[in-house]
């Protein structure tokens, strides 16, 4: 259906709309209470634009929409699309899909407390997220000081003669040994998860409240570990400032931005105490308005955090209040209060916020412009000494991974201005070589990159393909080979039976990591403490993590294969079915019965088989 079509079909309904370009990549996931009004308001005069909507306009190809019965689902539909697509013309938090978290893994017998990056609905709690790792660590480590928690990896307690080295120091209560019940290990987590929650006096009362219990019951050994994690705790409550009198749950928001770029910063107080604080970057938000980019941060950041507090304070009023209050509301299971203070305490706070925000956005922008020097240096000092016609703007990388020639696999990862380029990466399996040949492999992966780069441009050339679709026919201004001489002279040896001897390629010897030309018998020497060697570095080793990866992969699946050959009731399609569905060895082992039953062709019985055989060979 055409654009225009769609358009006219619009319902006036409450629902998210997605938009894409040529490409069918969504660049644009926004939600409305009338998708028909809300959509062709787009589609005006570009005199009532923004320049950055007058951009995202003249892109857009096709538009699909899902309705929802309110407005209220229509945010969190809208807040887990970005999330899903990070499109491009959304306002998002900086590598906000990489800021880690605590979990606490509520859903086994005897939880974990860890960090991850990955937040899994799978009845964990999750505390954060936390922009300075530094300090989540910090965090975990007091955790494990004052709470005995246990800290092998492991999803189920293994039942174990003897406890490890943390339970004889006093850091672990050794469930493995059954030297513990469930229950009172629960209580612990309990106690663990008001620390994080910033209850930390609650707590000392709960703590103390035991303590005297245990003491009545002459239990001193237990009595007087009660009373030194009181006392950790303390210490902690100690350095918490005092900022409300009203000793309330707040977290409050301030902004600063300057150009293209938004810093929020977030402190949070919990019972009148600030106890920690976060910030956030935002960028491409010089067309947007500060309520707009408040409403954006509370939307992607609250979406992704486990506790709401009863009060948040903002600098300006934020649009679609009313929605987002009630999306808050609903989230936390009672009132919750969007204000923005004129004058008083509150006001004090959020101006304190707002200092920090400014301080923490000068900083990021002198790292930013630090980063950008050094790139530039790099790519100035690598045209100069590879005495190149031009700036290294796109730098490809190959590398070659096996053990003694087994599930070979070829990388190529492809660095954009000095920064990686992680949608143009891509990998190899090694089809045509049998046995441990790097030679052979390098050619052939070379001979596969650029031969496909010859078909598009061709193609494109035809007008049989458009340029945007093409994946290949982008061509690097640098190769670097990883290896010595062998592996450059395969790899320039398939580039000028294609056409492709005029691009600059390089190969890196892996014991001084020199670069060698390919007619010069000298190496080329970048200095020691050069930009243009640190960077020549971080690629190599980019291209060397990346086809590991591939390479551990594919001997995963391989073992997985082998393994499921042992159990009864597994046959060739249930076999392809599991390892397509959990594509390791490790995802398999932590699933439950219920999760392998979810496999394709798979039965109850079947899945309780296949966890029985994992748990008796742990």
């Amino acid at each position: 259906m055409e654009l225009a079509e769609k358009l006219k079909l619009l319902p006036d309904s409450p629902g998210v709309y997605i938009m894409k370009n040529g490409s069918g990549v969504v660049i644009y996931v926004g939600k409305a209470i009338s998708l028909k009004n809300r959509v062709r308001s787009y589609f005006q005069s570009a005199r009532n634009l923004s320049p950055k909507t007058v951009s995202l306009v003249s892109q857009v190809e096709d538009i699909d929409y899902i309705l929802t019965d309110s407005e209220v689902e229509a945010l969190i539909l809208e807040c887990n699309l970005i999330k899903k697509h990070r499109p491009r013309y959304n306002v998002r938090l900086v590598d906000d899909k990489s800021y880690p978290y605590l979990k606490v893994t509520l859903g086994e017998k005897y939880p974990r407390v860890y960090m991850t990056r990955n937040v899994v609905r799978d009845g964990s709690r999750y505390y954060g997220p936390y922009t300075d790792v530094t300090a989540l660590k910090d965090t975990l480590k007091l955790l494990k000081r004052i709470f005995p928690l246990r800290s092998c990896k492991q999803k189920s307690v293994k039942g174990q003669d003897r406890p490890c080295l943390n339970h004889h120091i006093g850091r672990c209560l050794a469930p493995c040994t059954g030297k513990v019940d469930p229950d009172r290990y629960m209580e612990m987590i309990k106690d663990v998860c008001m620390f994080l929650e910033g209850r930390q006096e609650d707590l000392v009362k709960h703590l103390a409240r035991q303590m005297e219990e245990a003491a009545e019951n002459l239990d001193f050994e237990k009595a007087a570990a009660l009373r030194d994690r009181i006392r950790s705790i303390e210490k902690v409550v100690e350095k918490q400032k005092i900022v409300s009198t009203d000793f309330s749950d707040q977290d409050v928001a301030a902004l600063a931005r300057q150009g293209e770029t938004a810093c929020i910063a977030l402190f949070f107080i919990r019972s009148g105490k600030l106890i920690g604080r976060e910030h956030f970057i935002l960028d491409e938000v010089s067309d947007t308005d500060d309520g707009e980019l408040v409403s954006v941060f509370i939307k992607q950041h609250y979406n992704q955090v486990e506790f709401i507090p009863k009060e948040i304070l903002l600098p300006v009023e934020t649009t679609e209040k009313e929605v987002i209050t009630a999306w808050l509301e609903r989230k936390r299971g009672s009132r919750v209060y969007i204000r923005v203070p004129r004058r008083g305490e509150k006001l004090k706070i959020v101006e304190m916020a707002a200092r920090n925000a400014a301080e923490e956005l000068a900083g990021h922008r002198a790292r930013e412009e630090a980063a950008r020097a050094r790139i530039e240096t790099a790519l100035a000092g690598l045209k100069e000494y590879l005495d190149l016609s031009g700036f290294p703007e796109r730098i490809e990388c190959y590398d070659i991974s096996n053990i003694q020639g087994a599930e070979s696999v070829g990388s190529m990862v492809v660095f954009t201005g000095g920064k990686p380029d992680n949608a143009r990466y891509r990998r190899f399996k090694i089809k045509s070589v049998e046995g441990p040949n790097d030679f052979a492999s390098m050619q052939e992966v070379i001979r596969r990159r650029f031969g496909r780069a010859l078909r598009e441009i061709e193609a494109i050339e035809a007008g049989k393909l458009d340029r945007d679709k093409a994946k290949f026919a982008d061509l690097p201004d640098l190769v670097i080979i990883d290896g010595g001489k062998g592996q450059l002279n395969a790899a320039r040896e398939a580039m000028k039976e294609l056409g492709f001897d005029p691009v600059p390629t390089f190969g890196l010897a892996k014991e001084h990591e020199y670069l060698y030309g390919e007619n010069d018998p000298d190496p080329i020497i970048l200095p020691r403490n050069s930009e243009s060697l640190y960077l020549v570095q971080r690629i190599r080793d980019e291209a060397h993590r990346f086809a590991i990866e591939y390479h551990r992969s594919l001997r995963g699946k391989r073992s997985l294969k082998s393994i499921l050959d042992d159990i009864p009731g597994i046959g060739p399609k249930r076999r392809k079915a599991m390892v397509e569905h959990f594509r390791s060895m490790a995802a398999l082992r932590k699933a439950t019965v219920e999760e392998i039953a979810a496999v394709p062709g798979l039965t109850v019985p079947v899945a309780e088989a296949v966890y029985e055989f994992f748990q008796q060979e742990d």
